[in-house]
């Protein structure tokens, strides 16, 4: 099989792997309907992550179960699925507690690349779910989007605690931050502030739900969330980029007794403990536990009540993923969607 390998900051290749074996009696193999480029998987492209190594990419996929090992008994082949960037057993305390994530098994699926034409899928009873039927390839792009940013935008929400009735302020226009709309919309917030300075971008938060837009950044971003909520805070704030200055963003947004939910990978982010402490504001995040949310995201992608694959404005053939990753670099896509 043919799959994505970066070799170096910059230096992404498309070459022949070795196809992918069952390794153990819990895995699945399937076959990728369709992946694409991550924003987190730019702190590599970049350079921000050391590439020690040629290393097979990609942790977002859907496609069709090719073959099961002989302990798998929820998915079978044939079946269309959709899967979390963290496999996991399901069962352990941790998944049991809904943070799939910190799985007491977990292992990392895109460890082995998932940017290719076949992939394993570890602890695939777990990890794997099934769509009742073939989805239409309408909704391809939306579920492949459950695979990780709908999913991360949906845990920053849940971590936050939106209620109904809530100010929102979201912090990062990528995909995630784009979805984290879509989350705070459907958990019954009724404003929604996005932040964003990209009139395409703007446009599509506009389209989700955001029923506010904040181009400021910094010392004026935060007065005019202030400004916008009679000199208070937003009640939640979503920051969905990982570095120092979106949390320096996120966290004098919020209204004290509010609640931050973070999810983007942090780079460089060092927290003021006493700031913190004396500000009353909650502060949750990690790597969102996408499997918690998976039934009820695509129930609601096939159901047509959210589209979050429109964050898919470019798509190219799996083949070109070096040309994914430019675009994406260089800011001219919000996200790649590759098709074997």
């Amino acid at each position: 099989m043919r799959g994505a390998v970066l070799y170096a900051p910059g230096d992404v290749r498309f070459e022949e792997r070795a196809d992918p074996k069952i390794i153990n009696a819990t895995d699945a193999l399937i076959r990728t309907a369709a992946t694409c480029v991550c924003g987190s998987d730019l702190w590599d492209y970049r350079g921000i992550n050391p590439v020690e190594q040629p290393t097979p990419f990609g942790h977002e996929y859907v496609g069709i179960v090719e073959e099961v090992g002989s302990e798998v008994t929820a998915v079978k082949p044939g079946q269309f699925v959709i899967g979390s960037f963290f496999a996991s057993d399901n069962t352990c305390a941790n998944c049991r507690n809904g943070y799939q994530t910190n799985c007491l098994h977990r292992e990392f699926v895109g460890a082995e690349g998932c940017q290719a034409e076949k992939i394993r899928i570890p602890l695939a009873d777990g990890t794997l779910v099934a769509t009742p039927e073939q989805p239409a390839e309408e909704h391809i792009p939306s579920l492949l989007a459950c695979s990780d940013v709908m999913g991360t935008g949906w845990y920053a929400a849940v971590a936050a605690e939106v209620r109904p009735g809530d100010t929102v302020a979201v912090v990062g226009d990528g995909a995630v931050g784009l979805c984290a709309v879509i989350a705070a919309r459907e958990l019954g917030a009724e404003r929604i502030i996005a932040m964003s300075r990209h009139e395409p971008r703007q446009k599509l938060a506009r389209e989700f739900g955001a029923t506010d837009i904040v181009a400021e950044r910094g010392e004026e971003g935060i007065a005019r969330i202030k400004e916008m909520t009679g000199g208070i805070g937003a009640d939640r704030v979503l920051e969905c980029v990982g570095t120092q200055e979106s949390m320096r963003q996120a966290l004098p947004s919020t209204r004290p007794g509010g609640h931050v939910g973070f999810v983007g990978v942090p780079h460089g982010v060092a927290l003021d403990g006493q700031e913190l402490f004396y500000s009353h504001v909650g502060l949750r995040g990690g790597p969102a536990p996408v499997r918690a949310f998976l039934p009820d995201l695509i129930d609601r992608v096939l159901s047509g009540r959210i589209n979050p694959g429109k964050v898919f404005d470019l798509t190219l053939p799996l083949e070109q993923v070096a040309d994914a990753y430019q675009a994406m670099d260089e800011r001219r896509a919000i996200k790649a969607l590759l098709m074997p």
